[in-house]
């Protein structure tokens, strides 16, 4: 339920953010922040720097269509403290060369933040604003070894685990606010807090990064966390908001001539941050590169570059890609495509080519395409007017093939695109089921697995693509019930699949209305291409009777499959799904 709140708070950041603004400024006015003096503008790839702080409150104010101007004034500015959490009390140590899940990512090499990761051993997770540590292996050995305990107003939102299991970073956003003197403070920042957990029982802080903003995106490579973090552009008293750092130190302000711009008007903008940094060395200084766009739309990561979209006027994609090497940022390239990107699953990095499919609007009537772009994201192939007056609901690009669903009433169109040309990508075949799909995913080279619903019910379709010509459906679950649903339509690592273990699990909600009965638990299926998709059995923590608690995720360690939810960690047999133990959140 936390990450419904923590979606809840994203949504009102907008308006957090403008009552920002009022808090920031005391900052200008009190320690004397004002125009900045020269300095020579950069320029790096498409982009480029401002020279002073006047050149950038001048392009704002000519190139912006929103902006906010603020006739208040306080005297007054709380910092926020970030809480660096609890110590455990014994030692208890571990490894692992076990068989056991990994968070289902987009790109090998490329770790993707969540709120449970596992290294065979141990199990660490968020559970409202406090991350856990827990012996999960041999289940009957279960425990609670440690908590790392927030404050009120800081929500952690994901986790990343070292290679060596040593270091462990949180990330999240710190929401504060208080009423003075009949102003209202409000702030939002994003933190990055990494600690030392050698002894599972004692984390240790061993490094705590702060940034004004809101927490977009994040990825790992190596031992490099690269997190997204925006901040809406505002002014108050014609003074401009800058992106500020914090540290033991004090307070960083991203000066004009970090900030990097491509030379266009829009709605309004935003101050987009990469952030890198070292979770194992904590004297390297993280480094960060500041874009002012739009607002950020989709991020994808493969092992050399980071890919932002903004949306445009006129129904365009900006596209940007930023090098990424180590501590080492390089914005190398900007582009723009028609349409928008559904998600991060709309992109893909091949053969040093970019893919993106994306949905546009033509004279009020909906289109589909596909657009291939070489490193500099120039043009070079494209396919477009696919299922016109439909949508794509989503896509997979795997290798030389892109697949896409489109929606239309009651039918959901499956393509297969053949792309190993870039010049000329080419629809090989399409397929018309029931319902629609929301997310797709590799069973082999030549089968794929479609999560979406069929009226009000949860459908699974496994999908034989051998014949790209005439793919077929060859298999497909509904999920029974008056309403059923489940959170991998929107959350793809609410997903979990193994083809060695012939498994395949997700979170679902039943609602049955004529007995006012509704559960949630996790649906486990058997998954081959013999028997196809059979319910292997139900998991659930509680029913309605009992309260109502969400299971966020399941994944297994050899042959336990564990569940995950904010009350409990409950543990059940691979084989047959019976009882073994469970670990209370408490």
């Amino acid at each position: 339920m936390m990450q419904k709140e923590i979606k809840k708070r994203a949504q009102l950041y907008g308006i957090a953010a403008i009552l920002s603004a009022i808090v920031l400024v005391t900052v200008c006015y009190n320690f004397g922040v004002g125009p900045l003096d020269f300095h020579p503008s950069q320029s790096l790839g498409m982009l480029k720097t401002f020279s002073s702080y006047s050149e950038l409150r001048s392009f704002i104010k000519t190139n912006s269509g929103m902006q906010y101007d603020f006739p208040f004034y306080s005297n007054r500015f709380f910092p926020i403290t970030l809480s660096p959490g609890a110590q455990g009390l014994v030692f208890l140590d571990g490894s692992s060369s076990k068989d056991y899940s990994t968070t289902n990512i987009q790109v090998a090499g490329v770790d993707e933040a969540d709120i449970v990761k596992t290294d065979g051993t141990y199990l660490y997770l968020v559970s409202n604003n406090t991350v856990f540590i827990i012996k999960a292996y041999p289940p009957e050995e279960a425990e609670v070894l440690s908590k790392i305990t927030f404050a009120v107003g800081d929500v952690p939102v994901g986790i990343f685990i070292s290679q060596d299991s040593n270091r462990l970073a949180v990330l999240g956003s710190v929401y504060g606010a208080s009423i003075r003197y009949l102003y209202y403070y409000d702030e939002v920042k994003t933190f990055v807090n990494v600690y030392d957990i050698s002894n599972k029982t004692n984390p240790v802080l061993s490094r705590q990064f702060a940034m004004s903003g809101g927490y977009f995106n994040s990825r790992m490579i190596g031992d490099y966390v690269y997190a997204v973090i925006t901040q809406p552009v505002y002014m108050i008293y014609d003074t401009l908001i800058l992106p500020k750092v914090y540290s033991k130190g004090g307070i960083e302000e991203i000066q004009p001539y970090q900030i990097y711009y491509y030379n266009f008007s829009d709605t309004y903008y935003m101050f987009t941050t990469v952030l890198a940094l070292n979770m194992q060395n904590a004297e390297e200084t993280p480094t960060n590169m500041t874009i002012m766009l739009g607002g950020t739309s989709n991020m994808y990561v493969s092992l050399n570059n980071i890919y932002i979209t903004f949306p445009e006027p006129e129904g365009q994609t900006s596209l940007y890609r930023i090098r990424i090497e180590n501590s080492t940022l390089s914005g190398e390239a900007q582009g723009n495509v028609p349409g928008s990107a559904v998600n991060q699953f709309s992109m893909d990095e091949y053969n040093d080519t970019f893919r993106i499919a994306t949905t546009t609007r033509l004279n009020g009537t909906s289109q589909n395409n596909l657009y291939v772009l070489d490193m500099n994201l120039s043009l070079v192939g494209s396919l477009e007017n696919v299922a016109p007056g439909e949508a794509i609901d989503s896509v997979r690009f795997i290798g030389n093939r892109c697949y896409f669903a489109t929606s239309v009433v009651q039918r959901d169109p499956f393509f297969v695109i053949d792309v190993e040309n870039p010049s000329a990508p080419e629809i090989l075949g399409y397929l018309k089921i029931p319902g629609f799909t929301r997310y797709l995913h590799p069973y082999d080279e030549d089968h794929i697995i479609g999560v979406g619903k069929d009226g009000s019910a949860v459908k699974v379709s496994l999908f034989d693509v051998s014949n790209v010509s005439s793919p077929i459906e060859i298999d497909k679950y509904e999920v029974s019930g008056d309403w059923t649903d489940t959170p991998v339509l929107t959350d793809h690592k609410a997903f979990l699949f193994s083809k060695a273990n012939d498994l395949l699990a997700f979170p679902v909600s039943v609602y049955v209305y004529d007995a006012y009965q509704s559960w949630q638990g996790v649906y486990v299926l058997n998954i081959t291409l013999t028997d196809g998709l059979v319910l292997r059995g139900i998991v659930k923590h509680a029913d309605t009777s009992d309260g109502y608690y969400w299971v966020n995720r399941a994944f297994y360690i050899e042959n336990v499959l564990y569940t995950v939810s904010d009350i409990k960690v409950k543990m059940n047999s691979l084989e047959d799904l019976a009882f073994i133990d469970e670990v209370l959140l408490s």
